[in-house]
């Protein structure tokens, strides 16, 4: 039966129109509710007009018309019944495919499937719940204004995006992908309606094909939209409805928090991973560690070892043994031999050897194998077989014949610095090969066992020393033994041991002269007889040979003993009887004289001693010319000890030193009171530098050919508080001796600083003493106050002298290349009047030369002219050849400066030019 008329029968019977009932009954039979009323409307109130419109004939009587009645709605309630079960099911299955679909993602989440075949997977999961062919999900950093297609399935524009590119969202300008993750809510249409909504321009090619039906929604972590996910048709409009777009919302959600674990996931994999990796360098280094310890404590054992066998052992041979034994618990020692140095320096003994090819190893005269390369050079050598042939084609080593190492390692011994031999280490087999850590072994060991040869060969003789000592025991015993019958002979004999020994208690050892202990008692003797008025006047000569230290060096301490031994026998036989020479030790003589004559007889000596130690003599092959400085003292009533008169004695031989050497002097008061002079002049210094009482005087430079100042020099005064202005000469010793003249200096070169930073032109020069050059530290305080103050550092230079250049040339020259580096000149002062070589001159970064004054003086002297000129022409010559600066010194007189300026000399200073002054003009 058709129903529409009868539905619309019972809308109406209901009291509704025609098309309302139609609309109601449309909306039950497509499945939706059942306006309330409308069934039991239609039965209570219009069952007459239901009757009518089912089509019942008003004749019918009224039983069949009501059971027409009642069929027709009893059809209609079965529709309706049907439809409802039919909605029902159709919500069940999707809330079962919408349940499959997140128990997929869960599982996806949590599976071991790479990201990519997770996300095309999850498409499919996507279509399982609509239509969604053309499918991408994108994320968005929104903090680096950039976006990523982590999934892109289109099958209009399937190349249109780059999984692996990230895109700047400036090139997704005007893309609905951008517009939904700025918009932050779902977007559902046709793509060009979602454009005209959204106020968006018509699409752009790049941003890929309209879509008839477009469906996206945000992905959220928390409030911030961090992504997308769309869906799009190409051939169906209207596909997608708010049911949709509710679902892919809730899929959404899912998915989200599937990204993010499988983010948390990677994360935590690359950290397990990272984690795994450190422990594992770690592991390593503990490893490492464990072998750098364990090999730590083998050596230090074999050193306790190496040790403890130059003590217990019973000989040089056992001792080699043991050596050999630690040494071969370090590394491969199978072949191992110790080679030491003869005494004649010429011979090798191999005085132990352990070779697979046989120990014994005869002495040999030096020449080019491997130990000897290693003496010759004094350093370690770790050759292979390319690196033997390689010496062996350089001539460096000779070739030892058909059985060669493959690998061979010697290590140099050494005694007081000295190579004395060599412990070596090879290998026969291509296999076994010595290693850089083995030469660091092996170096290491090789100091130890240096130590221990050396404590060996000392035990060794102490052995012999005991063994002679044991014998002459025994023998004097047997002496005794034979003696003890003689009461008589044996005391005897113990008062001649006696008598020796106390001879040897006053006496020298070398020279039997008496020593500075017997000296004192002479002279305390003596002192007390001329105090009593029972003796008479003496005199104390104290004596040092001159320059016996180069004796020593050059041709060896016994000669110099036998120079001792000489000079001894030349003073007792120059001396009379009753008189005392001693030897107080090294180099220094001291001789008691009487004097009754007073002092030309103490000169008249001391010129005859002088005289005959200073006859020439034959010294181990050599023809010797000795001299002696000699200082004297006489007995005055206010010395009460010996020791005195030793030292005044001392200090008078000084003065002879300082006065030129091979003479004497007498000590006098004059000379006691420049000795406390000094001590108090060494207080006021101290004092003075405290108060910057130093301060520079500037004289001009000025150039010879126009008289223009070029430059001053700073010349160091003493603004004394009693003694008023001091010139260098009066201080500049002891400062130097004392070594105060550093601190000095410093004063003098912070005010010199100041000034040049205070402007002006030309440059300073400041004298520099030795000293300063042997401190490693002087160039960077000096360039520190140059840059504290500002001052141009090229306006500054500093006047050495040639000794200064003879100590430490080397790091003299890098010294003077920093500074000069900074602008700093250097000027050699008083040139021609030191001992260094011109030959070397143009090494260091010289700017100029000072001719020495005395040179100047002499240019217009009646005497020695010629001498001066060729002098200087000589030296200008050498400095114009250098491409340097010249500055005569102590220009006095017209003649110099005329005779300097036709020379070549370029600039000159003096009096003549201009006299130092508090202030220079600027």
């Amino acid at each position: 039966m058709a129903l529409g008329w009868q539905a619309a029968g019972l809308a109406t019977c209901a009291g509704a129109s025609d098309g309302e009932a139609w609309a109601r009954l449309q909306q039950v039979l497509d499945g939706g509710p059942v306006p309330d009323g409308v069934l039991g409307a239609a039965w209570d109130e219009g069952e007459a007009r239901l009757a009518a419109l089912a089509g019942c004939p008003d004749t019918l009587e009224p039983a069949r018309r009501q059971a027409w009645c009642a069929a027709a709605r009893t059809l209609l309630e079965a529709e309706l019944h049907e439809r409802r079960l039919q909605a029902r099911v159709q919500e069940l299955e999707q809330s079962r495919r919408l349940q499959q679909a997140l128990y997929e993602i869960a599982d996806l989440a949590g599976g071991e499937v790479e990201m990519q075949e997770v996300l095309a997977r999850l498409h499919g999961i996507i279509g399982t719940l609509m239509y969604a062919p053309s499918c991408y999900i994108v994320e968005y950093d929104e903090r680096r204004g950039s976006l990523r297609f982590l999934y892109y399935a289109d099958d209009r524009d399937p190349q249109l995006a780059d999984g692996g590119r990230e895109w700047p969202v400036q090139e997704m300008a005007d893309s609905l992908t951008l517009a939904l993750l700025r918009h932050g809510r779902a977007l559902r249409g046709p793509s060009a309606g979602i454009r005209r909504a959204l106020g968006l321009p018509q699409r752009s090619r790049r941003h890929g094909s309209d879509s008839l039906d477009w469906l996206g929604v945000p992905l959220r972590r928390g409030e911030r939209v961090c992504g997308a996910i769309v869906v799009q048709s190409y051939d169906r409009a209207g596909c997608y409805s708010e049911e949709d777009r509710a679902l892919l919302g809730f899929v959404a959600q899912h998915v989200q928090t599937m990204l993010d674990r499988r983010q948390a996931q990677v994360e935590l994999e690359r950290r397990v991973l990272e984690r795994t990796l450190e422990l594992e360098r770690a592991n390593r280094e503990l490893q490492e560690e464990v072998l750098e310890r364990q090999r730590a404590e083998r050596l230090q054992h074999a050193l306790y070892r190496i040790a403890e066998m130059a003590v217990s052992s019973q000989g040089p041979e056992q001792y080699y043994a043991k050596v050999h034994a630690a040494v071969d618990d370090l590394l491969y020692a199978r072949n191992f031999y110790i080679a030491l140095l003869a005494e004649d320096q010429q011979t090798i003994e191999f005085v132990y050897s352990v070779d697979q090819g046989g120990d014994h190893r005869p002495p040999r005269r030096t020449g080019k194998g491997l130990t000897e390369y290693v003496m010759r050079t004094g350093t370690t050598l770790l050759a292979h077989r390319a690196d033997i042939d390689r010496l062996i084609a350089a001539g460096e080593v000779h070739d030892p014949g058909p059985v060669r190492a493959s690998s061979w390692l010697g290590v140099p011994l050494r005694r007081d610095g000295e190579v004395v031999g060599v412990i070596a280490v090879q290998s026969y087999d291509p296999k076994i090969s010595f290693s850089s850590d083995d030469e660091r072994l092996l170096s290491f060991v090789a100091h130890n066992i240096g130590t221990g040869l050396a404590r060996q060969a000392a035990q060794e003789r102490l052995r012999l020393a005991h063994a002679d000592l044991e014998r002459r025991v025994a023998e004097r015993t047997s002496e005794l033994e034979r003696a003890n019958e003689q009461l008589l002979a044996q005391i005897g004999e113990r008062l001649r041991a006696e008598q020796r020994l106390t001879h040897q208690a006053l006496h020298d050892a070398l020279t039997g002269l008496p020593n500075r202990a017997c000296l004192l008692d002479s002279l305390g003797a003596a002192l007390r007889r001329a105090g009593d008025g029972a003796g008479h006047a003496f005199a104390v000569l104290f004596l040092d040979l001159d320059r016996f230290k180069v004796v020593n060096d050059s041709i060896g301490h016994a000669a110099g003993d036998e120079l001792l031994v000489e000079v001894a026998r030349r003073l007792v036989s120059a001396m009379r009887p009753g008189d005392v020479v001693a030897r107080l030790g090294g180099d220094e003589f001291a001789v008691l004289a009487a004097c009754p004559d007073g002092h030309d007889e103490v000169r008249e000596l001391a010129r005859r001693l002088l005289g005959v130690i200073g006859q020439p003599l034959w010294v181990a092959g050599r023809e010797l010319f000795p001299s002696a400085s000699m200082g004297i003292a006489l007995w005055h009533p206010r010395y009460r000890s010996g020791e005195e008169l030793l030292r005044d004695a001392d200090a008078a031989m000084y003065r002879a030193k300082n006065e030129g050497r091979d003479r004497y002097a007498m000590f006098d008061e004059a000379m006691r009171e420049q000795a406390v002079r000094s001590l108090d002049l060494e207080a006021d210094l101290r004092r003075a530098i405290q108060r910057r009482e130093f301060i520079p005087y500037y004289q001009p430079i000025v150039r010879l050919e126009d008289g223009a100042v070029v430059g001053h020099e700073a010349l160091l005064r003493w603004r004394h508080e009693k003694r008023g202005l001091l010139s260098p000469a009066a201080f500049i010793a002891l400062g130097e001796e004392s070594g105060l003249i550093e601190q000095v200096d410093w004063l003098l070169y912070e005010q010199v600083i100041e000034e040049l930073a205070r402007g002006g032109s030309g440059y300073i020069s400041v004298n520099v003493s030795p000293r300063h050059f042997r401190s490693p530290g002087f160039a960077r305080p000096l360039l520190g106050l140059l840059d504290g103050a500002g001052a141009d550092p090229a306006r500054l230079r500093l006047e050495i002298t040639e000794v200064a250049l003879m100590d430490d040339a080397p790091r003299i020259r890098r010294m003077l290349d920093s500074l000069r580096a900074r602008g700093v000149g250097a000027l050699l002062d008083d040139f021609g009047t030191g001992f260094s070589a011109l030959s070397y001159l143009h090494r260091f970064p010289i700017l100029g030369l000072k001719i020495d004054r005395s040179f100047v003086a002499g240019l217009d002297a009646e005497g020695g002219r010629e001498e001066s000129l060729a002098l200087v022409r000589a030296i200008l010559a050498l400095s114009h050849s250098l491409g340097m600066e010249t500055v005569g010194e102590g220009i006095e007189t017209e003649a110099q400066r005329a005779t300097l300026l036709e020379l070549g000399c370029s600039a000159g200073q003096g009096y003549l030019l201009g006299r130092p002054s508090a202030c220079r003009v600027r």
